[in-house]
């Protein structure tokens, strides 16, 4: 059959049914039966799946025909809307006809040492040139910088295949972003949608072949990303929205994590766990115990001993412990190690033990019952994945200045004249452009900047603070805020509307942990 490279010859062997209808399927362009034939193909065995990719790779050539054609149709000035609508017809039976012979192969693909940019941008490309995409605003953050060995060729089909899974999900225009970072040692490959989301019932069997959750799509693009990610050693997964910083938050995120390259080989991170119920430290010993050494105590005072006799890269403990609590434990730690790192656990959240946390340096805030445990192991990954936050700058005494982002006329002069009650002068800002000057004593920062809103005040307030405190105003001070806030590393999320500037400066100067004049 190869050596003929006639369609019609394979036809004429003993063709199984499933892949005659496949045949048919794809000739008339029909997707729904193309699936559905594809998948009765698979159940019919591996010989049959060989002879099935053999027959779809003919299949290119005449697709490439048509696919030409109708190009130079476009060209001699044919009617533009039908040869779009054609376009878009080949370009995704050629899909299909990639995809199904990416799973049906079992031959590795040769690798090399490449920068992971230039197959993403490639992929970003193609994925532009569809005319089904010009509806999809596409962002795309791809530093040149960073490598691994792997395939060019397959990181491009993996890249566009989730491009095209994120635009197949969204019925009209939509947004989609594709950002290449580092997560420690490892690559890291994001592709962010902000379409319906993925059904809570399909998110376990979502890399499965032809489970999709709409119908524009083959159902076998994410098989053949988790088959690609798995030839580069890469993990492929559902990410958490708040993994992409963006307000809002995506709807879905996949991401493709790869494996550290020259890397020397590192030590485990240290994290202990501590809870007086033993099921909450299995579970984090079974989540977390192949990548860490997971140290686990019942009480705050069993921690203390376990932290005297050797430091840890990060403590998880729950609020409500016999005896000392979780936020003491956190005061205590920190006394001894000044860049302790702390996550608090709780199953009964309020603003209160939120402030009291944001005071402490806590890093974070999981509630309890955790709703996705696969987002707490997430949480985890990156907490300690960077590093340390360093400790607050040691602002000369003589320096006076805090910088205050705030555009609201009266809210401004309520802090400038609580500043003053404590020795400290207001530079008020009500822009996002900036004057370079030396680190102030602190920030204060509104939540409801109007330039910069919400998250992205919180991160325009900590980079103006250039490593002295920061404190976030909010004029509806919400679990949210605060928790954005603690996060952000804030040093206090207050209330703009306290009883009177008194108060406020009161609030101010403990955040600041400035002598009273």
């Amino acid at each position: 059959m190869r050596t003929s490279g006639c369609l019609r010859h394979a036809r004429h062997m003993e063709t199984p049914v499933p892949l005659a209808q496949l045949l048919q399927a794809v000739e008339a362009g029909d997707l729904t039966a193309a699936r559905t034939a594809a998948a009765a193909l698979q159940r019919a065995g591996a010989h049959t799946s060989q002879l099935a990719a053999e027959v779809l790779h003919e299949l290119r050539q005449p697709l490439l025909g048509v696919k030409a054609y109708a190009q130079l149709l476009a060209e001699d000035g044919a009617a533009p809307g039908p040869l779009r609508l054609l376009l878009a017809q080949v370009e995704r039976m050629e899909q299909i006809v990639s995809d199904f012979i990416r799973l049906s192969s079992e031959r590795p693909a040769s690798q090399q040492r490449l920068s992971l940019a230039a197959p993403i941008w490639a992929a970003a490309k193609h994925f532009s040139i569809n005319p089904d995409s010009s509806r999809i605003s596409l962002e795309v953050e791809a530093p040149e910088d960073i490598t691994i060995q792997g395939n060019a060729r397959l990181i491009e089909q993996l890249t566009l295949n989730l491009l095209n899974n994120a635009r197949d999900a969204m019925a009209g225009r939509g947004r989609v972003k594709v950002v290449l970072t580092m997560e420690g040692p490892s690559p890291a490959l994001y592709v962010a949608d902000w379409g319906p989301g993925i059904p809570e019932e399909l998110r376990a069997r979502i890399f499965e072949p032809y489970i999709t959750a709409n119908n524009r799509g083959t159902g076998l693009g994410l098989s053949v990303c988790q088959r690609i990610a798995r030839e580069h050693h890469a993990r492929l997964e559902l990410a958490p929205q708040g993994v992409i910083r963006d307000v809002p938050p995506p709807a879905t995120v996949f991401r493709v994590l790869f494996p550290a390259t020259d890397a020397p080989p590192t030590q485990k991170h240290r994290v202990l766990v501590v809870d007086d119920e033993i099921i909450i430290r299995m579970v984090f010993r079974d989540l977390m115990g192949k990548e860490c050494e997971i140290i686990e105590a019942a009480s705050g005072e069993e921690a203390l001993d376990l932290l005297q006799q050797a430091p840890v890269d990060l403590i998880v403990t729950d609020k409500n412990l016999p005896g000392m609590s979780g936020l003491e434990l956190a005061q205590q730690a920190r006394r001894r190690h000044t860049d302790s790192r702390v996550i608090l656990m709780t199953g009964y959240p309020s603003l209160v033990t939120t402030q009291q946390a944001l005071e402490l340096g806590v890093v974070d805030y999981l509630l309890k019952p955790f709703d996705d445990i696969r987002e707490v192991r997430a949480l985890l990954r990156s907490t300690l994945a960077r590093k340390p936050a360093p400790a607050p700058l040691e602002t000369n005494p003589a320096m006076r200045r805090v910088d205050v982002l705030e555009d609201n006329p009266a809210a401004a002069a309520q802090i400038t004249h609580a500043l003053s009650l404590v020795g400290l002068e207001a530079r008020i800002l009500t822009t996002t452009e900036l004057a370079a000057l030396e680190p102030p004593a602190g920030v204060v920062v509104s939540w409801d900047f109007t330039p910069a809103y919400g998250r992205k005040a919180l991160e325009l307030g900590k980079a103006l603070a250039q490593g002295a405190p920061f404190v976030v105003l909010a004029e509806h001070l919400t679990m949210e805020t605060a928790l954005e806030s603690l996060r952000a590393g804030a040093a206090a999320c207050l209330p703009k509307l306290m009883s009177d500037a008194s108060a406020l400066s009161r609030e101010l100067n403990r955040a600041f942990k400035r002598e009273t004049p």
